[in-house]
Order: C-alpha cells, then sequence, then structure tokens
C-alpha cells in the first residue's frame, strides 16, 4: 500500500489500480473500506510514516564522503589531461579519521567504479602523494591519481574507447538498443592486440557476436565510418545480425 499511495500524486490512476489489485489480497476477507486500515481508495489512504530507526547513518555518511573523494578524484584526472574511460592503476585518499578511512574501504567497489582504477590505498603518511597527481578541498580531504599509464592500461583504454565509438555507430545506423550486430575493424597495429586481450568486454557492450578484422562484404548494407583512434585512421562498421 505505501507504494501505491507514493505513486498516486503521480499517476492515480495506476496507482489506483494497484492498489484494487493488491491491497484486498493481502488483508484476506477484508471489504476495502469496511475499516479505516483498510480505505476505499489509495487517495483516501493515510501518508506512509517514516520510521527514523530504519536510517542507516554511517551508510549516509559513508556515502557522502564517497561522492566528495570521487569529486576530488574527477578532479585530479582533469588536472592530468587523463579522460575517465582510460583506466589507472591506484588512487590514493587522505582522510581525515581511522573510522573515516574504513568507511571508504566499506565502499570501495563504489569509488574504484567511479574512477575506473584498480586499487585505493589510503595514505599512511606525509609522503603518500608524492608523485602523484593530486587534488585537495579546504577541509583536509586529499586524492591523488597514480597518472602512469602502462601498456596494459593503455590497450585497456583503447578497447573502452572502441566500445563508445561502436556504441555510437550504432545508433547513426538506427539499429535498436537490442539488435545484435557483427563489427568489422580495420586499424592499426595495435588493433589485433587490443581485441585479443579486450574482445570479449567489446562484444559483450556492444552486442557484437562477431569481431572481425577487416572490411565487410559489398552489398550488405554495413554502417561504415572513417575516424581517427589513438592519433592514427580506423574504419568501424557495424551490420545488424
Amino acid at each position: 500500500m505505501t507504494l501505491c499511495k507514493l505513486l498516486a500524486p503521480f499517476t492515480p490512476f495506476v496507482a489506483e489500480e494497484m492498489y484494487q489489485n493488491l491491497v484486498p489480497s493481502a488483508h484476506t476477507g477484508t471489504r476495502l473500506g469496511a475499516d479505516k486500515e483498510v480505505p476505499e481508495s489509495v487517495h483516501l489512504a493515510d501518508w506512509p510514516q517514516s520510521d527514523p530507526s530504519l536510517v542507516d547513518q554511517r551508510l549516509m555518511d559513508d556515502t557522502r564522503l564517497v561522492m566528495r573523494v570521487v569529486s576530488l578524484g574527477r578532479a585530479a584526472r582533469s588536472r592530468a589531461g587523463i579522460k575517465v574511460r582510460q583506466p589507472l592503476s591506484r588512487v590514493v585518499v587522505r582522510a581525515r579519521s581511522p573510522s573515516e578511512g574504513r568507511g571508504l574501504q566499506r565502499l570501495e567497489s563504489q569509488i574504484l567504479e567511479e574512477l575506473n582504477v584498480k586499487s585505493l590505498e589510503l595514505a599512511d603518511g606525509d609522503g603518500a602523494m608524492d608523485g602523484l597527481t593530486m587534488a585537495e578541498d579546504e577541509v583536509g580531504y586529499a586524492v591523488g591519481l597514480d597518472t602512469v599509464v602502462t601498456p596494459e592500461l593503455a590497450d585497456e583504454g583503447l578497447a573502452r574507447e572502441l566500445v563508445r565509438r561502436i556504441q555510437n555507430l550504432r545508433k547513426a545506423a538506427g539499429f535498436d538498443i537490442s539488435d545484435h550486430i557483427t563489427t568489422y575493424l580495420t586499424g592499426p597495429d595495435w588493433l589485433s592486440r587490443v581485441l585479443a586481450k579486450h574482445g570479449d568486454y567489446v562484444r559483450q557492450e556492444t552486442l557484437s557476436e562477431e569481431l572481425t578484422e577487416g572490411p565487410p562484404p559489398t552489398g550488405v548494407g554495413a554502417h561504415a565510418e572513417e575516424q581517427k583512434l589513438d592519433g592514427e585512421p580506423i574504419t568501424l562498421a557495424v551490420l545488424r545480425r
């Protein structure tokens, strides 16, 4: 009933239909409107009351801190001129207390995903940020990114960029979001290496049944574009299956 009541101001008819279908079954043998606890209409029901005991204050505080850290991490990326799609090896965070550090560790996966880094470290001394690209705020938080892009990280970044380009090509071709495709790629020497390492990821993200190196067959109606990636020409083509 709570959900129906919350929906009622925005979708009054849908909420009423849900209420009429669900509430009687939850109160077997009770006729709607027979007592004040089961009103005849969702629009006659009382608003649900909040229960402060259900509020997880620690989770709320941890989440606010994660948002602050992510914002600083993105500022550090911007300062280094590195796009979010390029994975990095680690982020180092200076929190203001051990309890805040534990909170960051509890929500580590969110920080790693939002900043596209492989590991999170907590600063344990004055030299912990040496050599990192930093961003800090006025209340004492600091975030440092290791901006050294190894060949492995560079290849992963190229794979992510390929996914973005193929998704844009799907959209330009007018494909539905659920359409499976064959993708054709023609490009520089690194292309084979990246597809060998990250082909499964590219296929999964773009719904490509096949990744074929080379141009599409003539006369099949593939949608193709010539682009530049990592400063080198590359041709991408997509064909609906």
